[in-house]
């Protein structure tokens, strides 16, 4: 049996690609599942899906643990954990990147045949938005030969098209072929190590009675009554804004309109923003009476 990790953001694909996957697979005359698994159900937040493919039905419902075949979405998602954990020894990688396969690091450890393609660049060429989905499944096909390309193309038309109609189903269809010609394979070997990844809370047994959690520590780790601290949802983004202060009239609607008090208002009613948390949602560039906020695409710390 085969199995599948796929790694993205809300709002990439990463469960219709899993899925296409799937269908792919049962028109070669295999058995398939494929289903996903998330937490916050929103654009840009880290998401999984997972997909088995066998020769016999498939019976395993569980998560992905240790996949034969890795498909990374967003290369961010590389630096806030071990994604490639549990990647098996002759399992492979496909990574959305500019990077070439041996300049990608994915952990002490990990040796694996890997291909790269600029899924986005792709996906913004032919679909004209960042919806990377199809492309990365191209790549799935020149890296791995287990679906071939062409029922995996097919699978894309008929689902894409089902839902969105013909010419959708077109154009992610190209998206795949284009991904196809454009991936590079080669090796991957990591060599960064990751930090064992800390509860933000105590056990339930260790709470208070009758309290609410205090900011406090607990066995060296941060708790209190949330995690933003750690939980850096800066890096869901997609696009960041960019503050022109010689624009800003101080009107302070970006102030009060940010949904997650990433906007700091400063003594003198300019701005700043905490791009740790700004997860790059554009309200403040729309509200914005004068542009002096524009969302660049892509996530920075300027």
């Amino acid at each position: 049996m085969y199995e599948i990790r796929f790694h993205g953001r809300g709002g990439q694909g990463a469960v219709m690609a899993a899925q296409s996957l799937a269908d792919a697979a049962v028109r070669s005359g295999f058995h398939a599942q494929a289903f996903p698994y998330f937490g916050a159900e929103r654009r840009g937040a880290p998401v999984q899906a997972y997909a088995r493919i066998d020769t016999k039905k498939v019976r395993t419902k569980s998560q992905v643990h240790n996949p034969d075949l890795l498909v990374i979405m967003d290369e961010s998602l590389s630096d806030m954990a071990d994604i490639a954990s549990g990647l098996k020894v002759e399992g492979r990688v496909v990574m959305n990147t500019t990077k070439r396969p041996e300049e990608v690091d994915l952990g002490k450890g990990v040796d694996a045949i890997c291909g790269t393609v600029d899924a986005s660049a792709l996906a913004l060429e032919v679909l004209k938005m960042p919806v990377v989905n199809t492309s990365m499944l191209g790549a799935v096909a020149k890296v791995w030969d287990v679906v071939p390309l062409e029922s995996i193309v097919e699978a894309i038309e008929d689902r894409f098209g089902e839902k969105l109609g013909a010419r959708a189903g077109m154009l992610n269809g190209e998206a795949a072929r284009a991904a196809y010609d454009s991936t590079v394979i080669g090796r991957t070997q990591g060599r960064k190590e990751y930090g064992k990844i800390a509860e933000w809370a105590p056990e339930w047994n260790d709470i208070p009675i009758g309290n609410s959690l205090r900011s406090d520590t607990f066995e060296g780790v941060a708790i209190g009554p949330a995690s933003s601290s750690q939980n850096l949802t800066g890096r869901w983004k997609w696009s960041t804004p960019r503050y022109d202060k010689e624009k800003c009239i101080r009107c302070l609607r970006c102030w009060w309109s940010c949904p997650d008090s990433a906007v700091i208002r400063l003594d003198d009613d300019y701005m700043r923003w905490d791009m740790d948390h700004c997860k790059g949602c554009g309200i403040c560039a729309d509200i914005c009476p004068v542009n002096a906020v524009e969302m660049v695409q892509g996530a920075h710390t300027w």
